[in-house]
């Protein structure tokens, strides 16, 4: 049989066409050699006899209950040494036959009427019983799995609706322990008729509504990745229950799968035969694909991982809308609230200076500057001022938002056009805010030390070499900065993983229950605080996490021999103005104009990588495909032509 699978598959995966012919000489040698087709199928139906079906439907394909990262330490381990194989299994028997994990594309390019045509040959209508006794142990496997996940205290704890009623998980098993006894009767030759098979699925639809509420329950309470790995695993087994059951209703009273085209509820008996070889294909089709990406870590990342990015992205979406201005009072705003960070921007940048100056050890020089900037981001958004750069991760979250039309076909682009518009505008203007007082506040500092002491607060080779790392063409300071935007980006995901924790584990409730801070604070204080924490855990966590990659990836770079460092538009213009009072304002107009271009090209590229990969990741995370891009650009100009002030100022009122 190997052997024979063997020269069934084509060289390369994708010749589909050497696929098809294969398996069209194949069906005709055996039409033309009726004996052999007969060997063939006594050889296939005793392999098939002497092997155990159930785990083939009811796992594969299917997550396990272990929970998400001991599923990813297991196929991890089988991706470097597989499992060992026996004769007891159905699913053994195919890691035998298709052991390529290309095979599942090239048996699926076949098309499923050459594939029908090859089993008409081969087998014939009562043959298909050696296959019932294994879907009706899988059906009952899969019911009591549902059943003990719809237990779990993950998914009533956070539904607690489950345990005011009667849980519809519950109700299936009972259903379909019911159901499946009275099949074994009639199959046992006993004369009772089966019950309603349609209240089946009732029963599961009723479990789909549960996992669907849970969900949309997550998006404005948070979830978890326990909690995402357990709603998959129950979609999937009463997916697979329905195709199973499908597949062995002999009433005619279940509807065909999604993918069959006839009207299955009145079928004729004809009909109802050919919708089940049809349904029966495609589960096949299915479990060899599944089959062979079992050990693919990919797919169990893209399985679990949406609806946490969902959340994530989500959360930062709606911290995004407060980094939108909508009218010139709003952008006045902005620029005040950025004007404010860049002072204190300033004296961020005079500590990391006298830090540099201690020549402590690496990792305690990482320490300090760390240190320096995770706290003094922090104390940026307690002031509630604003850092340009941390606008674009929180903003690309809520120009994706915007994508996911309510038709998921037809989007506004007149609309996303004038929210880019005030998008860019709004982190235009942040930025020159952080710059205007960045720049000044440094050099005010820088003087008043020369006043102080009698001494710059930098020797002029410093100053120079300050300037040096600003310098947009001989130095890499535009990769540099490059690697700022990913961090900038890392930290506003960051943000929204916290603020989706914050909610899901309802911080403020948690903090209010400190009875020792309530002693020291009092309850009004008390409470306060914890809404404030679970208000802005992720924003803190974000610009704390921030400042931390900020301070240690220049060591981190040095200790491994790699060219890492980083080149953040604020302090570049900071360490601009503290380079100028260094060197007696005696520098060339070349070096002045290469100076603050260089920190305005650092701050254009923070800016485009942070931005980028934020609405990338907000893109995958709500499966929404963008193809609009000349048009959306086109709306753009038309924007900018009309009315070119409003385009880079805005309106005087918000528009309505």
């Amino acid at each position: 049989m190997v052997a024979l699978v063997d020269r069934l598959r084509p060289r390369r995966p994708g010749d589909h066409a050497r696929a098809t012919a294969a398996v069209r000489t194949l069906t005709q040698l055996l039409r033309g050699n009726p004996a052999h087709a007969q060997q063939l199928r006594a050889y296939t139906l005793r392999l098939l006899q002497t092997r155990r079906h159930a785990s083939l439907y009811s796992e594969v394909g299917v997550l396990s209950n272990d929970g998400f990262f001991t599923e990813l330490k297991r196929r991890i381990a089988y991706r470097v040494l597989p499992p060992a194989l026996g004769d007891d299994y159905l699913s053994d028997l195919l890691d035998q036959l298709l052991y390529k994990q290309t095979d599942y594309q090239w048996v699926s390019a076949v098309p499923a009427a050459d594939w029908l045509d090859l089993f008409d040959t081969l087998f014939t209508r009562r043959d298909r019983a050696v296959l019932l006794p294994g879907m009706l142990e899988a059906i009952r496997t899969l019911s009591y799995r549902v059943a003990a996940i719809g237990l779990e205290p993950k998914l009533t704890n956070f539904h607690t609706e489950m345990e005011e009623f009667e849980s519809p998980f519950l109700v299936q098993n009972r259903e379909v322990v019911h159901y499946l006894d009275g099949y074994a009767r009639r199959l046992a030759g006993e004369p009772v008729a089966l019950d309603d098979a349609k209240h089946l699925l009732v029963m599961l639809d009723q479990c789909d509504a549960v996992v669907a509420k849970i969900r949309r329950k997550a998006l404005s309470q948070g979830t978890s990745i326990a909690l995402t790995y357990l709603l998959v695993t129950l979609t999937q087994s009463i997916d697979r229950m329905r195709k199973l059951l499908f597949l062995i209703d002999i009433s005619g009273e279940l509807p065909g799968a999604p993918d069959v085209a006839l009207d299955a509820a009145h079928a004729q008996p004809r009909q109802r035969h050919v919708q089940q070889r049809a349904a029966g294909l495609a589960l096949a089709m299915e479990l060899i694909e599944a089959h062979n990406n079992k050990y693919t870590v990919r797919d169990l990342f893209r399985d679990n991982i949406h609806l946490l990015a969902r959340n994530v992205t989500e959360n930062a979406s709606r911290t995004g809308e407060h980094y939108i201005a909508e009218n010139r009072g709003q952008l006045l705003g902005m620029f005040l609230s950025s004007a404010g960070a860049g002072v204190v921007v300033g004296f961020m940048a005079l500590c990391k200076i006298l830090f540099g100056t201690l020549r402590a050890a690496p990792l305690v020089e990482a320490f300090l500057f760390s240190m320096n900037y995770a706290l003094g981001f922090v104390l940026i958004h307690v002031l509630h001022f604003t850092v340009a750069t941390k606008q674009p991760a929180m903003t690309a979250s809520r120009i994706a938002a915007s994508l996911q039309s309510i038709d998921g076909r037809h989007i506004d682009l007149d609309s996303l056009a004038e929210l880019i518009n005030k998008v860019f505008r709004t982190q235009v203007v942040a930025v020159l805010g952080n710059i205007a007082t960045a720049l000044p506040a440094a050099w005010l500092i820088a003087w008043g030390w020369r006043q102080a002491t009698g001494h710059h607060l930098v020797t002029p080779g410093k100053a120079m070499h300050l300037l040096s790392d600003i310098d947009p063409i001989h130095t890499p300071a535009l990769f540099y900065a490059a690697i700022a935007g990913v961090c900038l980006f890392l930290s506003g995901l960051i943000s929204g993983y916290y603020d989706n924790q914050a909610l899901y584990t309802r911080w403020g409730r948690r903090v209010s229950q400190l009875r020792g801070l309530v002693r020291v604070l009092g309850r009004a204080r008390t409470d306060r605080l914890g809404l404030y924490l679970e208000r802005n855990l992720g924003s803190i966590m974000g610009n704390f996490l921030f400042g931390i990659m900020l301070g240690t990836i220049g060591t981190l770079g040095i200790l491994a021999g790699l060219p890492l460092d980083i080149r953040h538009v604020t302090f570049s213009a900071a360490n601009f103005g503290t380079a100028l009072v260094a060197l007696d304002h005696n520098i060339s107009w070349q070096l002045a104009v290469t100076s603050i271009a260089g920190f305005l090209s650092i701050g254009i590229v923070n800016l485009l990588v942070s931005f980028g990969l934020a609405l990338w990741v907000a893109l995958r995370a709500r499966r929404i495909p963008f193809e609009h891009g000349f048009l959306l650009l086109r709306a753009l100009f038309r924007r900018l032509y009309r009315s070119p002030v409003d385009f880079f100022i805005g309106t005087k009122e918000s528009n309505k």
